[in-house]
Formats: structure tokens, sequence, C-alpha cells
């Protein structure tokens, strides 16, 4: 009885998501974007702590009629997509007469994306861009650059989600799995401080910041580049 309900709870842990996600929507229409930022952090720690979670209750074994992977989705799309969505057009991070467009496409190619059966693959890696739009959003906000940036940014990283380029999954990568976690709470730690001081967080800080984000995708385009120069070597079969 005790495992049941353990298993549940751990459901409930990452159904909360969508709750934040809902007082998420209802700051940034009133153009809180710290306290925005804020609830966004937070799913993201819920986020990356619920799998453990749902592995150390077996919950796939001891409520194998519930669909946890399916809800663990729905809500990252809600945080992850149609939260940051919603910010570059209320914090006009786009230009006017394209945001509506430029803002509707991460909502389609994540749709996409979302959807793969093989959006993670047998040896944990994201195929193609994994809809960080959260923390897109946010360094599109505290950086203050050019809403015409933003907008080719945007673009980029919209197509990149169905390009099949594999990036790292922080907490099952088999690689480089407790640098990078560890790098990524120093990370985590410093952005939540960047947030507390926003709008005018220190600029050094959120400059040092970007180191984290720049090691995950140039590790990943090196795994990746190692893997198809591994294969290309191989011999036939």
């Amino acid at each position: 009885m005790a495992n049941l309900i353990f298993a549940w709870l751990v459901h409930f842990y990452t159904a909360v998501g969508a709750v934040i996600g809902l007082y998420t929507i209802l700051a940034i229409n009133e153009s809180n974007f710290r306290l925005a930022f804020f609830l966004m952090a937070i799913t993201i720690i819920i986020d990356a702590s619920d799998g453990a979670l749902a592995r150390a209750a077996r919950v796939k074994e001891i409520i194998p009629w519930f669909d946890g992977a399916l809800l663990d989705n729905l809500v990252d799309y809600l945080n992850y997509v149609i939260v940051p969505c919603l910010v570059l057009l209320r914090a006009q991070l786009l230009p006017e007469q394209d945001a509506l467009w430029l803002a509707a496409l991460p909502l389609l190619s994540s749709a996409y994306g979302f959807c793969q059966r093989d959006a993670t693959t047998a040896d944990h890696f994201f195929l193609g861009f994994p809809s960080y739009w959260n923390i897109i959003v946010f360094y599109l906000y505290a950086l203050k650059i050019a809403i015409w940036i933003n907008a080719f940014l945007i673009i980029a990283l919209s197509i990149l989600v169905f390009v099949p380029l594999r990036f790292i999954y922080p907490s099952r990568a088999q690689r480089f799995r407790y640098q990078t976690n560890i790098l990524g709470a120093l990370w985590g730690a410093a952005v939540l401080y960047l947030i507390y001081r926003l709008p005018t967080p220190p600029q050094w800080l959120l400059l040092a910041s970007l180191i984290f984000p720049a090691y995950y995708t140039i590790l990943s385009l090196w795994l990746e580049l190692r893997r198809i120069l591994a294969q290309d070597l191989s011999p036939p079969t």
C-alpha cells in the first residue's frame, strides 16, 4: 500500500507543474516577468527530479495502467513551450509586425518534437533541439538584445527541432553526467539569483552564466561528431 501511495505522489508531483504553469500564465498576463521566471524555474526543478523519483518509486511497475510519460510530456509542453511563447509576446521580444507567427513557430515545431517516438534515443540523448524555450526566452529577456536577433534565433532553433542532432539528456546521460549535473546545479543557482535581480541583473554574472549553455551545446555537438565519425570509420557488415 505504501508503495502505491508513493507512486501516485510522484505522479501528483509531476502534475503540480501544470498548476504552476497556470499561475505563470497569470503572472505573464500581469507583466510580472520576475515572478513568471521564478515559477518557470520551479517547473524546471520538478521536471529535473520527477524522473528519478519515478524510477525510485517503480511507477511503471506499480501503476502500469497510468502513462506517466504522457503526463510529463503534457506538463513539459505547457511549461517549456506555451508559457515561453506567451513571454515572447507579452514582453515584446519580437518584431511587432511578425510577433504572432514567430511565436507560433516553437509551438508547431515542438508539437512535432514531443510527438516523435524516438524523441529520446536508447542511449539517452534528445533527438533535435530539446525545446528549452524557457531558457532561451529568459536570456532574450535578460540580455535585452535586438529583437531582430531574437527573431532569427527563434527561427533557427525551431528548424533545429527537426534536425536529428543528438543533445545530452543531463539527468540520464551515460557520459559526463556528473560533471554536467554539477555545472548545471551551479548554473541553476546563478540563474535563480539573476531572476531575483530582474529587471537589472548583474551583467557580469548574466554573461558568465552563458558558459553552461555553451558547454552543454559544445559537448553535445562534440559527442555527436565522434559518433558520426565512428560510424563512418567502422567496417561495413
